[in-house]
């Protein structure tokens, strides 16, 4: 089994992807502490090969999934609540 540095699992993976494809509200915790709201929009790559999370918070805000610590959804009746990295 080949495991790469610099990527989520897979299952965690897979939650940042349903958050992007419903819209839902985030309250984003990072590795650093900083904290962060917005709406999940979508999942890009960098120019140099890292996973970026897109959120809207009146502008738009690319977020490392490495620096993920906490991803708590704030929009009502969601699939999910909380997922911690």
């Amino acid at each position: 089994m080949i495991v790469e540095k610099n990527v989520i699992a897979c299952e965690l993976h897979d939650y940042v992807e349903v958050a992007c494809m419903y819209g839902y509200q985030l309250k984003l915790t990072l590795k650093d502490g900083q904290l962060l709201e917005g709406k999940a929009v979508d999942i890009v790559q960098s120019a140099d090969q890292r996973e970026m999370l897109v959120i809207d918070s009146g502008e738009q805000q690319h977020i490392d999934l490495m620096a993920l610590s906490k991803m708590q959804v704030l929009t009502p009746n969601a699939k999910f609540v909380e997922v911690v990295f």
